[in-house]
Protein backbone atom coordinates (compact mmCIF):
# COMPACT_ATOMS: atom_id res chain seq x y z
CA UNK A 1 0.00 0.00 0.00
CA UNK A 2 3.02 2.34 0.18
CA UNK A 3 3.08 3.08 -3.55
CA UNK A 4 -0.59 4.01 -3.68
CA UNK A 5 -0.28 6.08 -0.48
CA UNK A 6 2.57 8.11 -2.03
CA UNK A 7 0.55 8.51 -5.23
CA UNK A 8 -2.44 9.71 -3.19
CA UNK A 9 -0.34 12.42 -1.53
CA UNK A 10 1.06 13.52 -4.90
CA UNK A 11 -2.42 13.63 -6.46
CA UNK A 12 -4.09 15.39 -3.53
CA UNK A 13 -1.36 18.05 -3.68
CA UNK A 14 -1.53 18.22 -7.50
CA UNK A 15 2.23 17.87 -7.65
CA UNK A 16 2.60 16.43 -11.18
CA UNK A 17 1.33 13.79 -13.59
CA UNK A 18 1.45 10.30 -12.07
CA UNK A 19 1.87 6.82 -13.56
CA UNK A 20 1.29 3.74 -11.42
CA UNK A 21 3.09 0.67 -12.72
CA UNK A 22 2.36 -2.81 -11.41
CA UNK A 23 2.99 -6.30 -12.76
CA UNK A 24 -0.79 -6.79 -12.35
CA UNK A 25 -2.26 -4.22 -14.71
CA UNK A 26 -5.76 -4.33 -13.21
CA UNK A 27 -4.41 -3.40 -9.78
CA UNK A 28 -2.59 -0.36 -11.17
CA UNK A 29 -5.69 0.75 -13.07
CA UNK A 30 -7.90 0.29 -10.01
CA UNK A 31 -5.63 2.35 -7.76
CA UNK A 32 -5.42 5.07 -10.42
CA UNK A 33 -9.21 5.19 -10.75
CA UNK A 34 -9.57 5.58 -6.98
CA UNK A 35 -6.80 8.16 -6.53
CA UNK A 36 -8.03 10.23 -9.51
CA UNK A 37 -10.96 11.33 -7.33
CA UNK A 38 -8.49 13.01 -4.94
CA UNK A 39 -7.11 15.39 -7.59
CA UNK A 40 -8.14 18.99 -6.78
CA UNK A 41 -10.86 20.27 -9.13
CA UNK A 42 -8.72 23.18 -10.36
CA UNK A 43 -5.76 20.92 -11.27
CA UNK A 44 -4.89 19.57 -14.71
CA UNK A 45 -2.62 16.72 -13.54
CA UNK A 46 -3.39 13.16 -14.63
CA UNK A 47 -2.96 9.70 -13.13
CA UNK A 48 -2.81 6.43 -15.05
CA UNK A 49 -2.31 2.76 -14.21
CA UNK A 50 -0.31 0.39 -16.42
CA UNK A 51 1.98 -2.64 -16.58
CA UNK A 52 3.98 -1.22 -19.50
CA UNK A 53 7.43 0.22 -18.67
CA UNK A 54 7.48 2.24 -21.90
CA UNK A 55 4.86 4.50 -20.31
CA UNK A 56 7.45 5.89 -17.84
CA UNK A 57 9.91 7.00 -20.53
CA UNK A 58 9.60 10.71 -19.70
CA UNK A 59 9.54 10.38 -15.93
CA UNK A 60 11.69 12.75 -13.91
CA UNK A 61 11.21 10.84 -10.66
CA UNK A 62 10.68 7.10 -10.25
CA UNK A 63 9.61 5.61 -6.92
CA UNK A 64 10.11 1.88 -6.33
CA UNK A 65 7.96 0.26 -3.64
CA UNK A 66 7.68 -3.24 -5.13
CA UNK A 67 8.08 -6.39 -3.06
CA UNK A 68 8.16 -10.14 -3.69
CA UNK A 69 6.41 -10.90 -0.38
CA UNK A 70 5.97 -9.87 3.26
CA UNK A 71 8.86 -10.08 5.73
CA UNK A 72 8.00 -11.12 9.27
CA UNK A 73 11.22 -11.25 11.34
CA UNK A 74 13.64 -8.85 9.64
CA UNK A 75 13.97 -6.83 6.45
CA UNK A 76 16.58 -9.18 4.96
CA UNK A 77 14.38 -12.28 4.91
CA UNK A 78 13.70 -12.23 1.16
CA UNK A 79 17.03 -10.71 0.15
CA UNK A 80 17.74 -13.05 -2.78
CA UNK A 81 14.30 -12.61 -4.33
CA UNK A 82 14.34 -8.86 -3.68
CA UNK A 83 17.74 -8.38 -5.33
CA UNK A 84 16.58 -10.40 -8.36
CA UNK A 85 13.48 -8.18 -8.51
CA UNK A 86 15.43 -4.90 -8.24
CA UNK A 87 17.84 -6.01 -10.99
CA UNK A 88 14.91 -6.71 -13.32
CA UNK A 89 13.29 -3.36 -12.50
CA UNK A 90 16.64 -1.58 -12.90
CA UNK A 91 17.12 -2.98 -16.40
CA UNK A 92 13.61 -1.96 -17.44
CA UNK A 93 14.13 1.57 -16.11
CA UNK A 94 17.55 1.87 -17.77
CA UNK A 95 16.02 0.73 -21.04
CA UNK A 96 13.18 3.25 -20.91
CA UNK A 97 14.51 6.30 -19.02
CA UNK A 98 17.53 8.48 -19.72
CA UNK A 99 18.38 10.17 -16.42
CA UNK A 100 15.64 9.89 -13.80
CA UNK A 101 15.99 10.44 -10.08
CA UNK A 102 15.12 7.10 -8.49
CA UNK A 103 13.74 6.76 -4.96
CA UNK A 104 13.94 3.25 -3.53
CA UNK A 105 11.66 2.26 -0.66
CA UNK A 106 11.70 -1.54 -1.14
CA UNK A 107 13.57 -3.53 1.51
CA UNK A 108 16.31 -4.24 2.38
CA UNK A 109 16.65 -0.68 1.12
CA UNK A 110 20.41 -0.24 1.59
CA UNK A 111 21.22 -3.47 -0.28
CA UNK A 112 18.70 -2.78 -3.06
CA UNK A 113 19.95 0.79 -3.54
CA UNK A 114 23.47 -0.62 -3.97
CA UNK A 115 22.45 -3.22 -6.56
CA UNK A 116 20.26 -0.75 -8.46
CA UNK A 117 23.23 1.59 -8.89
CA UNK A 118 25.52 -1.26 -9.94
CA UNK A 119 22.94 -2.59 -12.43
CA UNK A 120 22.16 0.77 -14.05
CA UNK A 121 25.38 2.76 -13.70
CA UNK A 122 23.27 5.77 -12.70
CA UNK A 123 24.92 8.52 -10.66
CA UNK A 124 24.89 7.86 -6.92
CA UNK A 125 23.35 11.32 -6.48
CA UNK A 126 20.29 10.20 -8.45
CA UNK A 127 19.57 6.90 -6.68
CA UNK A 128 18.25 7.53 -3.19
CA UNK A 129 17.17 4.98 -0.59
CA UNK A 130 14.31 6.37 1.52
CA UNK A 131 14.13 4.88 5.02
CA UNK A 132 16.38 6.64 7.52
CA UNK A 133 14.06 9.65 7.36
CA UNK A 134 11.27 7.36 8.58
CA UNK A 135 13.51 6.00 11.34
CA UNK A 136 14.26 9.62 12.32
CA UNK A 137 10.52 10.38 12.51
CA UNK A 138 10.14 7.40 14.82
CA UNK A 139 13.10 8.62 16.88
CA UNK A 140 11.40 11.97 17.43
CA UNK A 141 8.09 10.34 18.30
CA UNK A 142 9.62 7.95 20.84
CA UNK A 143 11.67 10.74 22.44
CA UNK A 144 8.59 12.92 22.78
CA UNK A 145 6.73 10.08 24.49
CA UNK A 146 9.60 9.19 26.80
CA UNK A 147 10.20 12.77 27.93
CA UNK A 148 6.57 13.92 27.76
CA UNK A 149 7.00 16.78 25.30
CA UNK A 150 5.77 17.78 21.84
CA UNK A 151 7.74 16.57 18.82
CA UNK A 152 8.08 20.21 17.73
CA UNK A 153 10.44 20.77 20.67
CA UNK A 154 12.92 18.23 19.26
CA UNK A 155 15.55 19.14 16.67
CA UNK A 156 18.48 17.40 14.93
CA UNK A 157 17.18 13.92 15.83
CA UNK A 158 18.54 11.77 13.01
CA UNK A 159 19.03 8.03 12.55
CA UNK A 160 21.93 6.86 10.37
CA UNK A 161 23.23 3.52 9.12
CA UNK A 162 21.23 0.45 8.13
CA UNK A 163 17.46 0.54 7.89
CA UNK A 164 17.44 -2.53 10.10
CA UNK A 165 18.54 -3.95 13.42
CA UNK A 166 21.87 -2.06 13.42
CA UNK A 167 20.48 1.45 12.75
CA UNK A 168 22.17 4.22 14.75
CA UNK A 169 20.09 6.97 16.39
CA UNK A 170 22.44 9.94 16.92
CA UNK A 171 21.71 11.16 20.44
CA UNK A 172 24.86 13.29 20.67
CA UNK A 173 23.44 15.94 18.27
CA UNK A 174 19.78 15.76 19.30
CA UNK A 175 18.36 18.78 21.10
CA UNK A 176 15.28 19.45 23.20
CA UNK A 177 14.44 23.17 23.12
CA UNK A 178 18.09 23.75 22.18
CA UNK A 179 19.44 21.63 25.03
CA UNK A 180 21.33 18.38 24.36
CA UNK A 181 19.06 15.42 24.96
CA UNK A 182 21.76 13.51 26.85
CA UNK A 183 21.44 16.01 29.67
CA UNK A 184 17.76 15.05 29.96
CA UNK A 185 17.68 11.26 29.54
CA UNK A 186 19.87 8.63 31.22
CA UNK A 187 21.84 5.77 29.64
CA UNK A 188 19.14 3.15 30.26
CA UNK A 189 16.54 5.35 28.56
CA UNK A 190 18.92 5.81 25.63
CA UNK A 191 19.20 2.02 25.25
CA UNK A 192 15.43 1.61 25.55
CA UNK A 193 14.73 4.19 22.85
CA UNK A 194 17.34 2.66 20.51
CA UNK A 195 15.72 -0.78 20.84
CA UNK A 196 12.24 0.68 20.39
CA UNK A 197 13.24 2.44 17.14
CA UNK A 198 14.74 -0.75 15.76
CA UNK A 199 11.64 -2.77 16.66
CA UNK A 200 9.07 -0.07 15.82
CA UNK A 201 7.80 -1.89 12.73
CA UNK A 202 7.27 -5.06 14.74
CA UNK A 203 5.29 -3.21 17.41
CA UNK A 204 3.21 -1.51 14.72
CA UNK A 205 2.39 -4.87 13.14
CA UNK A 206 0.80 -6.01 16.36
CA UNK A 207 -1.99 -3.57 15.50
CA UNK A 208 -2.05 -3.48 11.67
CA UNK A 209 -0.56 -5.47 8.82
CA UNK A 210 1.92 -2.89 7.55
CA UNK A 211 3.34 0.58 7.98
CA UNK A 212 2.50 2.87 5.09
CA UNK A 213 1.74 6.47 6.04
CA UNK A 214 5.02 7.50 7.70
CA UNK A 215 7.21 6.31 4.83
CA UNK A 216 4.74 7.75 2.31
CA UNK A 217 4.91 11.25 3.83
CA UNK A 218 8.72 11.12 4.09
CA UNK A 219 8.91 10.06 0.43
CA UNK A 220 6.46 12.76 -0.63
CA UNK A 221 8.64 15.38 1.09
CA UNK A 222 11.59 14.23 -1.06
CA UNK A 223 9.52 14.32 -4.26
CA UNK A 224 8.27 17.81 -3.41
CA UNK A 225 11.78 19.11 -2.73
CA UNK A 226 13.05 17.75 -6.05
CA UNK A 227 10.21 19.11 -8.18
CA UNK A 228 10.22 22.51 -6.48
CA UNK A 229 14.01 22.77 -6.02
CA UNK A 230 13.60 23.33 -2.29
CA UNK A 231 16.54 22.10 -0.23
CA UNK A 232 15.59 19.31 2.17
CA UNK A 233 17.92 18.10 4.91
CA UNK A 234 17.22 14.42 5.38
CA UNK A 235 19.07 11.16 6.11
CA UNK A 236 18.96 8.90 3.05
CA UNK A 237 20.71 5.76 1.88
CA UNK A 238 23.37 6.62 -0.67
CA UNK A 239 26.46 4.93 -2.12
CA UNK A 240 29.44 6.06 -0.07
CA UNK A 241 32.79 6.81 -1.70
CA UNK A 242 34.95 7.53 1.34
CA UNK A 243 32.50 9.43 3.51
CA UNK A 244 32.54 8.16 7.11
CA UNK A 245 35.58 6.09 5.99
CA UNK A 246 33.25 3.78 4.06
CA UNK A 247 33.40 2.77 0.40
CA UNK A 248 31.27 0.64 -1.91
CA UNK A 249 28.35 0.38 0.49
CA UNK A 250 24.99 2.16 0.71
CA UNK A 251 23.68 3.30 4.07
CA UNK A 252 21.74 6.10 5.68
CA UNK A 253 23.68 9.36 6.13
CA UNK A 254 22.59 12.97 6.39
CA UNK A 255 22.11 14.56 2.96
CA UNK A 256 20.71 17.66 1.27
CA UNK A 257 18.22 16.99 -1.52
CA UNK A 258 17.10 19.43 -4.22
CA UNK A 259 16.28 19.37 -7.96
CA UNK A 260 19.61 17.63 -8.66
CA UNK A 261 18.85 14.75 -6.32
CA UNK A 262 21.51 14.50 -3.63
CA UNK A 263 23.37 17.81 -3.74
CA UNK A 264 25.44 17.34 -0.57
CA UNK A 265 26.50 14.56 1.81
CA UNK A 266 27.01 15.82 5.34
CA UNK A 267 29.68 14.32 7.60
CA UNK A 268 27.81 14.38 10.91
CA UNK A 269 29.77 14.90 14.11
CA UNK A 270 29.46 11.67 16.09
CA UNK A 271 30.74 10.56 19.48
CA UNK A 272 33.04 7.52 19.70
CA UNK A 273 30.29 5.02 20.48
CA UNK A 274 28.20 6.28 17.55
CA UNK A 275 31.20 6.02 15.20
CA UNK A 276 31.75 2.39 16.25
CA UNK A 277 28.05 1.62 15.86
CA UNK A 278 27.98 3.19 12.39
CA UNK A 279 31.06 1.18 11.32
CA UNK A 280 29.33 -1.96 12.59
CA UNK A 281 26.14 -1.05 10.72
CA UNK A 282 28.09 -0.52 7.49
CA UNK A 283 29.71 -3.93 7.90
CA UNK A 284 26.31 -5.59 8.39
CA UNK A 285 25.11 -4.07 5.10
CA UNK A 286 28.36 -5.05 3.36
CA UNK A 287 27.98 -8.64 4.57
CA UNK A 288 24.45 -8.74 3.14
CA UNK A 289 25.68 -7.36 -0.18
CA UNK A 290 28.48 -9.94 -0.30
CA UNK A 291 26.02 -12.75 0.46
CA UNK A 292 24.38 -12.23 -2.95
Amino acid sequence: MVGSSIAFLCAANAIDDIILLNRTKSKAIGEALDISNAIPKNSDITIKGTDDYSEISNSKIIVITASTGVYLKNRNEMIDAQVKMIRNIANEIKKNCKSPIVLIISNPVDVLTYFFIKETGFSRNNVIGIASALDSSRFRYLLSKKIGINQSQISDAFVLGEHGDSMVPVFSNTKIDGKNVLTIINSSQKIEITEEIRDYWKSLRNFKSRSQFGISKNTFDVIYSILNNQSLLSPTSILLEGEYNQKNVCMGVLTTIDSKGISKIHQSELDESEKKSLDHSAQIIRNNIESI
